[in-house]
């Protein structure tokens, strides 16, 4: 089953290597899963919560969007977009707050750390604390929900941020009586590793121990390296490697042959100042071409912004139509359609709902079936292998009424895209370079699904009206 992951990433500051070993590399190698729809975006509405200085957000939004893009993600592959150029976010934000409890809000562990930090200190309950920081549970249930992701790698402490989201889409599929949205679950990755910063504590801007990514080149690099604390022992002395910074450092980079050979030349007393220039050497032999690919980027920002604007649009693509069809949902609909009173003496011009995408069966000259999916505007965006068996193909023709674009395995192959079902190929798109192709085919898919369910909720309805 096709998986939707959502990771946002926060711009407030410069990418460390801890935010590599830790964020940044497992995360562009979960995204290269074949069965994985992987959305990245750059939270620029969440920095402006944790910091109110304009220059530092818009050169992390430049130094995290080269870090990426530089440790090797593909926005090819992925959909990678910054959360301030979809519009459709902060709309489904006040559609969202319009359900979400205060009491729940109330419980949020950030703004009740920020309480209790304030009632300690003798002061007002709410000092300080910004409406930015309280609704912050909101703004990222609708980050998840407007993309109806499957799953949202987190860790411990954001867990409930995630259950807030799902009780938040709970609310609004009752009260608005459809299932709008997927109920997300949080990806906790117990694997993933800790750096240990300069001092030994977690590497963290807040302790101001961290290692520079790639800002400042090699030289930064080294004479970071260079100042780890170490314990006294002298060369010549065997040196501990279970409680070594230094070597767990290591050890994040290098191959199991490598850091047991490290960790050897360590118990046989490798000098610390030694050791420190292997591990310098170790770490830049990664980081080095990567540095070279951040420094090109971010000397071109305007070829950053065209990958991100591109993002933005595949995001688009799935999240507009989600949220025009909650626009309907809540009542915010053209009074073209609706006309206000009964007695209105010219009632408004209805204009016809639009046509959802729709699919048409065929048999072919050699006598074999087959289906064909095509988009809202008649474009063919499918065409099914042969079927001997028509009821083979009328298996897939309900399929694909209502599979959706998040369940469907769809992958791009010598410039076609070819869905899967089972494990087998049942389809395949028409041959394309357009980078919108793969996001168009799960919006129609999303789309598809939607009007079969509104279909079925009608039946049912009228079913019950004439029992």
């Amino acid at each position: 089953m096709h998986t939707r992951v959502l990771t946002g990433i926060t711009t407030t500051g410069t990418p460390h290597l801890g935010n590599y070993v830790g964020a940044i590399r497992p995360a562009i190698q979960a995204s290269r899963d074949p069965n994985v729809d992987a959305f990245y975006f750059m939270a620029d509405y969440h920095a402006l919560i944790k910091s109110d200085d304009p220059d530092r957000v818009e050169a992390s939004r430049l130094m995290i969007t080269a870090s990426w893009l530089a440790a090797g993600l593909d926005p090819d592959r992925t959909t990678f977009y910054r959360q301030s150029d979809v519009p459709e976010v902060p709309e489904l934000t006040w559609l969202l707050t319009c359900v979400t409890s205060k009491g729940m809000l109330n419980r949020a562990h950030a703004y009740k750390a920020a309480v209790d930090r304030n009632i300690e200190n003798q002061e007002d309950a709410d000092a300080g604390v910004t409406a930015g920081l309280y609704m912050y549970p909101v703004l990222m249930a609708a980050d998840i929900l407007a993309f109806n992701a499957n799953k949202v790698p987190v860790g411990r402490d954001q867990i409930q941020h995630i259950e807030m989201a799902r009780d938040i889409a709970q609310r609004f599929n009752h009260t608005y009586g459809r299932d709008f949205f997927v109920l997300p679950e949080a990806l906790i990755e117990e694997q993933v590793a800790t750096l240990p910063g300069l001092d030994g504590r977690k590497m963290s801007k807040s302790y101001d121990n961290t290692i520079p990514l790639f800002e400042g080149g090699p030289k930064a690099l080294r004479e970071a390296i260079m100042k780890i604390v170490t314990d006294s022992r002298a060369p010549g002395e065997a040196k501990d490697t279970d409680d070594s910074a230094l070597f767990t450092i290591y050890k994040a980079f290098a191959s199991p042959a490598e850091t047991a050979a490290f960790a050897d030349a360590l118990h046989g007393g490798l000098a610390w100042g030694d050791a420190k220039q292997v591990l310098f050497e170790r770490v830049d032999a990664e980081v080095g071409p990567m540095r070279e690919r951040y420094n090109a980027l971010m000397a071109r920002p305007e070829q950053m912004e065209d990958i991100l604007l591109a993002g933005a649009a595949k995001a688009r693509a799935i999240a507009g139509p989600l949220v025009e069809t909650l626009r309907e949902a809540v009542g915010l609909r053209s009074a073209r359609r609706t006309p206000k009173t009964a007695e209105a003496v010219t009632p408004a011009p209805v204009v016809a709902k639009a046509k959802p995408p729709r699919i048409a069966s065929f048999r072919d000259t050699d006598g074999s079936f087959r289906v064909r999916l095509f988009a809202a505007d008649g474009e063919e965006l499918l065409l099914s292998v042969p079927f001997a068996d028509p009821k083979a193909a009328g298996a897939l023709r309900q399929a694909l009424s209502t599979m959706g674009g998040t369940n469907a395995i769809v992958e791009a192959k010598e410039g076609r895209l070819v869905l899967s079902v089972d494990g087998q190929v049942v389809a395949t798109g028409s041959e394309s370079s357009d980078d919108s192709a793969l996001p168009r085919l799960r919006a129609s898919l999303d789309a598809l699904a939607a009007a079969t369910a509104e279909e079925a909720a009608a039946k049912a309805a009228h079913a019950g009206q004439g029992a």
